[in-house]
């Protein structure tokens, strides 16, 4: 267990990471993420409770899932009174803060509509919301307002209809002007303050970086050859055994180049380079105070991103690990060294784990476990942690998955069409369905019956009642434990 008594907490929350980007196959260039790795645990199976940053994050500060906390998609897309955060459920920050922690809240929000950050917890705060990307490459004056390379530059302009919008592009705005190092510089004014005091304190820094329209600096885009780099094992993969709006899905990318989707994924890898700058300089700011020994260090992303992956890119359709499995790793006093940890935890299980960290109490909710006990010995046997879930209810489009990871094996629960089942150990890039196979027939009802069962134990009414003649799409329903009646 972590021994050291209310250690100080960095948390560097990135924005659309795949996990698979900052492993030792990927090109990408990450040497502060590399070390942090090295001198603490990695996660390899961390999944967020929705590949959409809304309620994963709301699901982060919580640890409830999404039917709970109530932000069921991106919050400004909706209504005033759609998709609004629920407050009977504690955030991790109102616990810390009442415990005497000193908290500071720098970058993204994207939770709620208020933006007020006080109210949970965050004592001290600048945050952004989704209008800083308006006036993105026009040229004038202010950290949004980056000046590209029209030579290096790759846009969507097509169906006929649709806005014209960047898709990747290359700046020479030095990084400490735009937001990911503006976001920084006031993190660290925080830290500076904070590490001359007492009180433990705890920093959140979240990056909308490498998500978002995917603007790299030139040094770091430099440091990628587009032409050598691969585009990924399944860009190609014909989906022809999957849901149908998957194929249209990937009907939108088909008229991109080779060459862009290469040069997309350069400026992908350039931005998670430059957010590993950054947390490098975070890092740095604690260590020349010698308080390295005293805090932990959280690294980790709400969701994936595709960037090519599936003939797809963004995180809004599909099932699939690019934009489900989520880097994490933790650093610090009483976490294992260089360990690697295969459970599979959660988004919202790491709330409750930092929310019991500082304050010995973790959430009491079903919906998450704190999976403290893991951080000093990951090889422990834990049954809380040998089932993963999550659940998905679209973005403007609705589109209702829950989805369950067990034994290396993944099912995909698809309330719009056929359901997906995959064996990740052998088939780690998912091209291969099996649902279909007569032999899997019992895997799959075990695995559904578990979806029942997370969804009675969570509250998710939405899906438990469903009885009614035309929801009866489960191959086993969601009283399949219940005894049959006499």
């Amino acid at each position: 267990m972590v021994t050291t008594d209310r250690p100080n907490i960095l948390i560097v929350l990135a924005d659309g990471m795949q996990a698979g980007a900052v492993e030792a196959a990927s090109p990408c260039l990450t040497p502060t993420i590399d070390e942090l790795a090295s001198v603490g645990l990695r996660f390899r199976n961390a999944h967020t409770t929705s590949p959409t940053c809304s309620p994963a994050r709301a699901s982060f500060m919580t640890g409830v899932l999404p039917h709970n906390h109530g932000v069921l998609e991106i919050e400004h897309g909706r209504d005033s009174d759609q998709c609004v955060l629920r407050t009977e459920y504690p955030h991790f920050a109102q616990q810390l803060s009442a415990a005497g922690y000193r908290t500071g809240y720098f970058g993204k929000w994207h939770i709620e509509r208020s933006h007020d950050v006080a109210k949970f917890g965050w004592q001290q705060a600048i945050v952004k919301d989704a209008r800083h990307l308006r006036d993105l490459g026009k040229g004038d004056s202010g950290p949004s307002q980056v000046v590209l390379d029209d030579a290096l530059c790759g846009y969507i302009d097509f169906p006929r209809g649709y806005r014209r919008i960047l898709h990747w592009g290359v700046t020479d705005t030095p990084l400490e002007e735009r937001y990911p190092g503006l976001t920084v510089l006031d993190a660290e004014q925080f830290l500076v303050d904070r590490l001359a005091d007492a009180d433990p304190w705890c920093c959140c820094v979240s990056f909308s970086e490498p998500n978002e329209a995917l603007v790299a600096g030139r040094e770091a885009w430099n440091c990628y050859d587009c032409a050598s780099l691969s585009l990924p094992v399944n860009y190609l993969d014909d989906l022809s055994d999957r849901p149908n709006i998957y194929q249209r899905q990937q009907e939108i990318g088909r008229r991109i180049s080779e060459e862009h989707w290469r040069s997309a994924l350069a400026c992908y890898y350039a931005r998670i380079t430059e957010v590993d700058q950054l947390t490098g300089r975070l890092i740095e700011e604690i260590d020349r105070a010698d308080a390295l020994q005293n805090t932990l260090v959280v690294f980790l992303a709400d969701h994936g991103r595709y960037v090519g992956s599936h003939g797809f890119d963004a995180h809004n359709v599909g099932g699939f690990e690019e934009i489900y499995r989520i880097p994490l790793i933790v650093s610090g006093p009483g976490i294992a060294r260089g360990r690697d940890c295969r459970a599979y935890v959660s988004i919202a299980d790491l709330g409750s784990t930092l929310c019991e960290i500082g304050t010995g109490t973790p959430f009491q909710h079903a919906d998450s476990t704190s999976f403290r006990k893991l951080l000093s010995d990951p090889d422990q046997d834990s049954t809380d942690f040998s089932i993963g879930y999550s659940e998905y209810h679209g973005t403007r489009f609705a589109l209702t998955q829950r989805i369950l990871w067990k034994d290396g094996w993944k099912l995909v629960f698809n309330g719009f069409d056929f359901d997906e089942l995959y064996h990740l150990d052998d088939d780690p890039f998912e091209m291969r369905n099996r649902i279909a196979e007569d032999d899997q027939q019992p895997r799959i009802e075990d695995m559904m019956a578990e979806i029942w069962r997370r969804a009675r134990d969570t509250g998710d009414r939405t899906i438990l009642e469903s009885h009614y003649f035309s929801m009866r799409f489960a191959c086993v329903g969601p009283d399949v434990d219940d005894p049959l009646p006499t």
